[in-house]
């Protein structure tokens, strides 16, 4: 079982709590995550990647296991402890700003 923490505003438009818990088959990759997610929640579609080219939208980053993961390619795998369910797969929205 695969845990995900999404922010705030993708929380509310899929109208759940703060963590999802989701099973991925076979290789737990960045896409296989997403891939889960809006399998499961399809009103997320197109808000964490871009529909054409399926490429993370830009004010949103991964993390997991304290590390960046963002500009990894989407068939990384990601650390044992997100795969094994005891860390989390955070996706953060970006802030920016002046």
């Amino acid at each position: 079982m695969i845990r995900v923490i999404l922010p705030p505003h993708l929380r509310t438009l899929a109208q759940i709590g703060d963590e999802v818990k989701l099973e991925v088959g076979g290789l737990v990759t960045h896409r296989s995550i997403l891939d889960a997610i809006e399998a499961r929640y399809p009103m997320l579609r197109g808000t964490i990647r871009d529909h054409g080219t399926r490429k993370r939208r830009p004010f949103l980053r991964f993390f997991a296991c304290g590390e960046d993961l963002s500009h990894l390619p989407p068939d990384t795998c990601v650390p044992d402890a997100v795969a094994s369910g005891d860390e989390p797969f955070l996706i953060i929205g970006a802030i920016a700003g002046g």
